[in-house]
């Protein structure tokens, strides 16, 4: 059974609690995740083996990044080409804070790195201001793109996430990251620990916004965090665990750190339930 197949599955056995499905076990034990949508499939099959209110169409914040990743590496741009931060990319939505100074000049490839490492706003607006056309091209190649890959309840307004009107399923988050997980650019920029830029005279240090990727227990292989209010805190990754890929969507998480706790709890669950540790 193919990826695309396990999908269409998932829609059929999507209920409004929070299920285990799995092939080679079933298991009875509870499982109390915090975030009010959760999705984790198989990524070999589809097969879905966790899901709560996965069918939930709600705003996705900064996973948004991932499409934006990919849209601008189909285009394939000059990753050397310099970029600078203008006043056009500071968030005068939200007046959300940014460690990457207006006037810093970096190469596109680096601006890539920081929306996926450090969910970084003004790189991702440069990202789409300075594609072919602009920002309304880049933003129409979005949607095209989530149309392609059969997302019908997707929407995006701008490449970063910052407008409540990116909106998707948990079901349509899984099509993503697995289109995502096939650029290895994606991959490698979304899980590095952290990164350093130089800023005119200052050397600038981004952590990744997923504390997981440091954490010697998780073999991490595609990572991205969103938070706006509308959105709550979410968080997908692509792992293995209990021997065998998965792919994790957690939406609107309550608590600052619930979300890392609810992937910690899915390991830990998974693993014992499937009998294996990844």
């Amino acid at each position: 059974m193919g990826f695309k197949r396990g999908i269409q599955w998932v829609g059929i056995l999507c209920c409004a609690g929070l299920t285990a499905l799995s092939a080679a076990a079933r298991p009875t034990a509870k499982l109390s995740l915090k975030s009010a949508s959760a999705l984790v499939l198989d990524q070999a099959t589809g097969q879905p083996l966790i899901e709560k209110q996965a069918g939930a169409v709600q705003p996705i914040a900064s996973l948004t990044k991932l499409m934006t990743a990919m849209v601008l590496l189909d285009a394939q741009l000059d990753p050397r080409e310099m970029l600078t931060i203008t006043r056009d990319d500071m968030d005068m939505l939200r007046h959300s804070k940014s460690r990457l100074p207006v006037g810093t000049r970096l190469p596109r490839e680096q601006a890539l790195l920081l929306a996926l490492l450090a969910s970084e706003n003004r790189a991702a607006h440069a990202l789409g201001r300075t594609f072919p056309g602009g920002l309304t091209a880049f933003v129409e190649a979005m949607n095209a793109k989530a149309k392609a890959l059969g997302l019908e309840e997707t929407k995006f307004e701008d490449p970063t996430g910052l407008s409540a009107g990116n909106v998707a399923s948990a079901h349509d988050l899984a099509r993503i990251m697995d289109a995502a997980y096939r650029y290895p650019e994606i991959r490698d920029f979304s899980t590095r620990p952290e990164t350093t830029i130089q800023a005119g005279r200052r050397s600038i240090q981004f952590p990744n916004t997923n504390a997981l990727v440091r954490n010697p227990r998780w073999n991490i292989g595609l990572s991205k965090t969103g938070y706006i209010e509308e959105a709550g805190r979410c968080l997908v990754m692509q792992a293995m665990l209990a021997n065998r890929p998965v792919l994790i969507i957690l939406l609107d998480s309550w608590g600052k750190y619930s979300r890392l706790g609810d992937a910690n709890r899915i390991k830990s669950w998974l693993e014992s339930k499937l009998g294996s540790k990844g």
